[in-house]
């Protein structure tokens, strides 16, 4: 496995130095944002897909310093009932994916949208329970008429462009565990994947090694988050919050870097579950810890992770 770093962390920052960065930091791989919520600071796909010679320049950037790229990302939601959110997010996830032929990257993470509950709504509804009756009406309706008619033909461009997409489970989303997981990868398997981020898992209460084993050769990206519960709080209101994560001490979670929210042992153990359903691609860091600077948060994610992958003398991956 390698270590990487999801890019976006260097938004206020020109490409190449961003780069220099990252190779200061030791890391191997780069993921990299193409618009939609990232945002496309360091890659425009309309720029790219365009210019050859722009292309070379961004590709010989990486290959340079020895860097990978682990995906492009453009998580967003083409299925906003907004109408012109939903076309300008689709529209990015299209370039994204015919860029990521050009560029040779094999894996577009996205996220899967979430729809109205019908069609008159003006707002997503992210459904989690059945009742009142009416919600396991709009959620039946959702996958029959928004969800899966569009990932269909999704899965069909993914395909005939010999790429591949790494949904991250995320609550608000139409995807958020193992098993909404797996009901999306039913339409193509090839296609369709996990970008499998363990800090979503942690305060919704799932164990990330079950996950990980639930889905198994699903997983096509890794982030590297963490996440840590307050018990006090919880105890209290549960885990469901809507405050700010800005206001740490009454949340009932809050994203941690990797190693402040659990140990060593936990992050082996998800390592050693990856490997055991056949992942040897990238851990790519995403800082989002609001109790620490980003240099510092990524120093310390850094840090923490690299002993934990191991290569020997031949350069095979193996878990600490």
């Amino acid at each position: 496995m390698k270590l990487g770093v999801f890019a976006v962390l260097f938004s206020d920052q020109p490409f190449e130095r961003a780069l220099d960065r990252l190779v200061e930091l030791g890391v191997e791989a780069v993921e990299i944002g193409t618009g939609a919520y990232p945002g496309s600071a360091h890659c425009q796909p309309d720029v790219l897909l365009e210019s050859d010679s722009k292309r070379k320049t961004f590709i010989n950037a990486l290959k340079s310093r020895k860097l990978v790229i682990s995906a492009l990302s453009c998580h967003g939601n083409p299925l906003h009932p907004d109408q012109k959110i939903a076309a300008d997010h689709h529209d990015t996830f299209v370039k994204t994916i015919k860029l990521a032929r050009l560029l040779d990257v094999e894996t577009v993470v996205n996220f899967s949208g979430c729809p109205p509950g019908d069609s008159t709504a003006s707002q997503p509804n992210w459904i989690v329970t059945p009742w009142p009756p009416e919600f396991a009406k709009m959620l039946k309706w959702q996958w029959k008429e928004r969800i899966t008619p569009y990932w269909n033909t999704a899965a069909k461009l993914l395909r005939a462009n010999g790429r591949r997409v790494a949904i991250e489970m995320h609550p608000n989303f139409s995807v958020y565990n193992p098993e909404t997981m797996n009901r999306l990868r039913e339409i193509n398997r090839k296609a369709i994947g996990c970008n499998f981020d363990p800090s979503h898992m942690f305060w919704q209460g799932i164990d990330p090694v079950s996950a990980i084993r639930a889905i198994g050769d699903g997983i096509f990206h890794m982030h590297g988050k963490d996440c840590a519960i307050d018990r006090a709080n919880t105890a209290v209101n549960g885990v469901l919050d809507g405050k700010p994560y800005t206001d740490e001490v009454h949340r009932a979670w809050i994203f941690r870097t990797v190693g402040y929210g659990h140990d060593a042992i936990v992050w082996k153990d998800m390592i050693s579950a990856l490997r055991m359903v056949g992942y040897d691609h990238v851990i790519s860091i995403e800082h989002e810890d609001s109790l620490m600077s980003s240099a510092e948060g990524l120093r310390k994610a850094v840090t923490f992770l690299k002993p934990l992958l191991i290569k020997d003398a031949a350069g095979a991956a193996y878990w600490a």
